[in-house]
C-alpha cells in the first residue's frame, strides 16, 4: 500500500520495528519517483516521537493494540483520521457504546477523545497462514475540541469505575480502599495548590467533607 500512498499523498512516512523488513523498504524504494517522499523509519513506534501526520494508516501487532491507540489518542498536533485494523474483540469494545455488553474502560476513555466507527469485519481466512483471531478495520477521527481535562485523572477515575465488576458506582465509591485512594489524592491535590486541609483550626474545602461523609458512611454499613 505505500506506493499507491506515495502517489497520493505529499510524503508518506512508514515505521517499521524489524531491521529486515526496514531493509527492504530502503531497497524496495530507493529508486523510482515515489523515492522522495516516502520516509523509513526503523524503530519501535511506541518508543518514538511521532512526526507530524494528518492520516494513519496501519496493520497493527496486536499485542500492542492499547498503547498504540492510546500514543495516537494523545498526539499532539491532532491528526485528521486514522484506520486501523484491530483484533474483532478488541475493536468492538473500541467502538461500544453506553449500555453495550462490551461497553468498558477503553471505550469510555475513546469516546471522550475521538469518534470510533467500525469499517468492516476482516476474516481470519484472509490471511496466510490464518491467524486464530478474526479482526476489524476501525476508523479513529479526533474531536476537534477535546475537553480540557487532565487525562491521567480522568483515567485514574475511570479505572476505578470498572475495576470491579457488578457493583454499582455508589458501592465502588463507599469501599475503604477507594476512599483511602480519594483522601491521598485529595491531599497530594492540597499540598500542591497550597490548600488547607483543616487541620490545626485551619478551614477545611469541600471535597475533603465530602471524602469524610463517604467514610462515615462506608462504617455504617
Amino acid at each position: 500500500w505505500l506506493v499507491p500512498s506515495a502517489m497520493q499523498a505529499k510524503k508518506v512516512i512508514a515505521v517499521e520495528l524489524d531491521s529486515r523488513w526496514a531493509a527492504e523498504l530502503h531497497k524496495r524504494f530507493s529508486v523510482g519517483t515515489t523515492a522522495n517522499n516516502i520516509q523509513i523509519i526503523n524503530n519501535d513506534v511506541l518508543k518514538i516521537d511521532l512526526p507530524f501526520f494528518d492520516v494513519c494508516v496501519a496493520n497493527l501487532p496486536y499485542q500492542i493494540s492499547a498503547p498504540i491507540t492510546n500514543k495516537l489518542l494523545m498526539h499532539r498536533p491532532q491528526f485528521r483520521s486514522a484506520v486501523l485494523m484491530y483484533q474483532r474483540e478488541f475493536a468492538m469494545r473500541l467502538c461500544a457504546k453506553p449500555g453495550d455488553e462490551l461497553y468498558c474502560r477503553l471505550s469510555t476513555n475513546t469516546a471522550l477523545l475521538a469518534d470510533v466507527q467500525h469499517l468492516i469485519k476482516v476474516g481470519k481466512n484472509n490471511f496466510k497462514p490464518p491467524p486464530k483471531v478474526e479482526s476489524s478495520v476501525v476508523r479513529i477521527t479526533p474531536r476537534s475540541s477535546p475537553p480540557p481535562i487532565n487525562f491521567i485523572e480522568w483515567d485514574g477515575l475511570v479505572r476505578l469505575c470498572f475495576g470491579r465488576k457488578n457493583k454499582t458506582l455508589g458501592a465502588i465509591f463507599r469501599q475503604k480502599d477507594v476512599i483511602d485512594i480519594l483522601r491521598n489524592n485529595y491531599n497530594t491535590h492540597s499540598a500542591m495548590q497550597d490548600v488547607p486541609e483543616g487541620a490545626g483550626g485551619k478551614k477545611k474545602r469541600g471535597g475533603a467533607k465530602q471524602v469524610d461523609a463517604m467514610e462515615e458512611e462506608a462504617k455504617g454499613r
